[in-house]
């Protein structure tokens, strides 16, 4: 099973940059040794179950608690059965369709 989880997070009361926060999340994210991907948007992680997905957020939030009051999480979460290395996979399909 393949769970993709695409999130952001965010302490809302740092400024108009937050990469200093967001760059403490990736660092739990990268010791995970879970697949992922930053974009500019946000990271994309992936996990066997949604257990793990659910598991990455809420390690993520009590990373930044401590530097806010206020922390804004978006997250989409797509579970397949009998896939894995979607991360990568999803991305290869398209590329190959256009060209």
């Amino acid at each position: 099973m393949s769970a993709l989880l695409s999130f952001a997070i965010f302490p809302t009361s740092k400024g108009d940059s937050v990469s200093e926060y967001v760059s403490k999340v990736i660092k739990i994210i990268s010791k995970s040794n879970y697949p992922y991907k930053l974009n500019a948007m946000g990271t994309v992680v992936e996990t066997e179950t949604v257990s793990e997905a659910l598991d990455v957020i809420q390690k993520s939030y009590n990373i930044l608690e401590e530097f806010s009051d206020r922390v804004y999480i978006t997250a989409n979460i797509d579970v397949r059965k009998g896939k894995t290395g979607r991360i990568k996979s999803k991305v290869d399909t398209i590329n190959k369709l256009i060209g």
